[in-house]
């Protein structure tokens, strides 16, 4: 039984992490059109329900005089913002963001990381694009020229700095967009007012199209979802990538925050609950599927990595915008863990190895007392076939069947095993291997983290298969040592296994194959020794039974 059981383990365990490496397809990036739209050509597909203006004790009414003074720049130029950690290059065209780059990170060609996907100049709209309920307004706003308040930005040692962009048209329609950002940190406050005809409207923010620009082949690299949104409303968060995408189910009320987010990094918006809607849109053109968050009533936006630390600095829940998983509360507790040892030993395949070797030290007393029942188990096989061989009718006779169970029972209480002892302690210590999973998979620490010689990424695959192999003649190793209760016919399906996992190994972030390359290699040496004590006990039981 015990067997059948590990059987059943391991195959749920390569069902979950097979799925989604056989599955779970990457879009490729749409071809770019050669030519930058200068116009909005058509809104996107999926309309916005009507807003209505959210009720506010004192409406803040333009006057006359404001009506009819035009604001405007005389064309279009660019506005540099300049921080310790990104460069952003804005628009006063429309007021949007042309380009975000992370000085932190890296893109394969090892310049600044461009957040901004270049979709959007070949569909010319950009991020902070306004939407409303009017195509023609939208379409006017988003191709005017603001006046803003500087056209360049510097900040160092923790200054911080606005930019406001303006505009009016002098007939009622006036936009002003306000943007405060501070130094050494990703997130930045921003206020929209709009007025269309002389009364103020809550336009939504667009971000889009998409986020970032990975290659298709550093796709193929990694292990992980497709770009998509990460929604918080009440206490729970919901993902939708781009490849799920349904019309019905793009809609969002109520919303904490929203995010734009890839395996790694996110736009994310902070919004107000209480009057916040997201949408995701998908827009095709040309038969090329364009996405967009629409967001309302955001005053503050993060752009940067998934990083758990800048992340909690946030507040609001905003950790969970990264995809844990079903055990998300243990892989924050093992990234925790992890970090700690980074701090120490600043390699993080060294933190990977010695936190392996933390787990496995915390779940010796399971593994030895599950180590120890199975050799229990073992040991009573030849009487078990005895007992099997007295009822060997008993699969057609419901009597019999009763009989050889309580027999089988009866044997277990006198040697005192417990049938489920070699399998409890494997199902409790399966969660922490899933939560173990997740964390490498979703945490950017690993992005670009070098190990030893040839493993210079532990977020994507051994280039040189090296380590896959070696765990997969470690995994048959390990199982040849570990007793078992099953016949030879089970055993040798059995040593299939090493060879299943090597092939799904193949493709897994080498930081997760050093992981179970460390966990084998700890487990081979934890059963020789057990091994040998079993022996010792064996011996010792002989050497006492020929004295009497």
């Amino acid at each position: 039984m015990e067997k059948r059981l590990l059987l059943a383990i391991v195959l749920s365990f390569l069902i979950l992490i097979g799925y989604q490496a056989l599955f779970v397809k990457r879009e490729p990036m749409p071809e770019q059109t050669p030519e930058q739209l200068t116009e909005i050509q058509r809104q996107p597909e999926t309309p916005l329900p009507k807003k209505e203006p959210a009720p506010k004790e004192e409406a803040p009414q333009t006057t006359a005089s404001e009506d009819l003074e035009a604001v405007a720049g005389d064309g279009e130029e660019q506005i540099i913002v300049d921080t310790a950690l990104y460069r952003a290059v804005w628009s006063n065209k429309g007021a949007v963001l042309k380009s975000w780059r992370l000085k932190e990170h890296k893109d394969p060609e090892g310049e600044d990381l461009e957040i901004v996907s270049v979709q959007a100049e070949a569909r010319g709209i950009f991020p902070f694009s306004l939407r409303t309920d009017d195509p023609a307004f939208d379409q006017a706003i988003n191709n005017a020229f603001f006046k803003t308040s500087r056209s360049k930005l510097n900040l160092t040692s923790g200054q911080s700095g606005s930019i406001l962009f303006q505009f009016a048209d002098g007939k009622g329609t006036r936009i002003e967009k306000k943007f405060t950002f501070r130094d050494g940190l990703y997130d930045f406050d921003m206020q929209v007012k709009a007025w269309k005809n002389g009364q103020e409207i809550e336009p939504s923010l667009l971000w889009g199209p998409s986020i970032g620009n990975p290659r298709p082949e550093d796709q193929k690299k990694r292990f992980g979802g497709s770009p998509g949104i990460a929604i918080h409303a009440g206490d729970s968060v919901v993902h939708v990538e781009e490849r799920k995408y349904k019309p019905e189910q793009s809609l969002f009320t109520f919303v904490n925050w929203a995010g734009y987010v890839d395996q790694y990094f996110t736009a994310l918006f902070i919004t107000s609950p209480q009057k916040t809607s997201a949408l995701f849109i998908q827009d095709i053109v040309e038969q090329t599927p364009y996405f967009y968050l629409s967001v309302n009533h955001t005053d503050r936006v993060y752009i940067g990595p998934k990083q758990y630390d800048s992340l909690k600095e946030l507040g609001h829940n905003t950790t969970k915008i990264i995809k844990y998983g079903f055990f998300g509360f243990i892989a924050e507790i093992l990234y925790l863990a992890i970090k700690e040892i980074h701090n120490i030993i600043p390699n993080w395949g060294l933190s990977i190895i010695l936190l392996t070797i933390l787990i496995k030290i915390i779940f010796f007393p399971l593994t030895y007392q599950s180590t120890k029942s199975m050799a229990k188990m073992q040991e009573l096989q030849p009487k078990m076939k005895a007992i099997r061989a007295k009822y060997k009718k008993a699969k057609q006779d419901i009597a019999l069947r009763r009989k050889m169970n309580e027999e089988t029972m009866k044997l277990y209480k006198e040697h005192g095993v417990n049938p489920a002892g070699g399998c409890l302690p494997m199902l409790i210590q399966l969660p922490v291997f899933w939560g173990f999973f997740r964390l490498l998979i979703v945490s950017i620490e690993f992005r670009h983290s070098p190990f030893l010689l040839w493993i210079t990424d532990l977020s994507v695959r051994d280039p040189f298969y090296v380590t896959p192999i070696l765990m997969g003649i470690t995994q048959f190793i390990s199982q040849k040592m570990t007793p078992t209760t099953a016949d030879p016919t089970q055993q040798r399906m059995m040593l299939i296994m090493p060879v299943i996992m090597t092939i799904f190994f193949m493709n897994f972030p080498s930081g997760l194959v050093l992981y179970w390359l460390t966990n084998n290699i700890l487990q081979i040496g934890q059963q020789y020794i057990m091994n040998r004590i079993s022996q010792k006990k064996k011996r010792e039981s002989h050497g006492k039974k020929r004295k009497k």
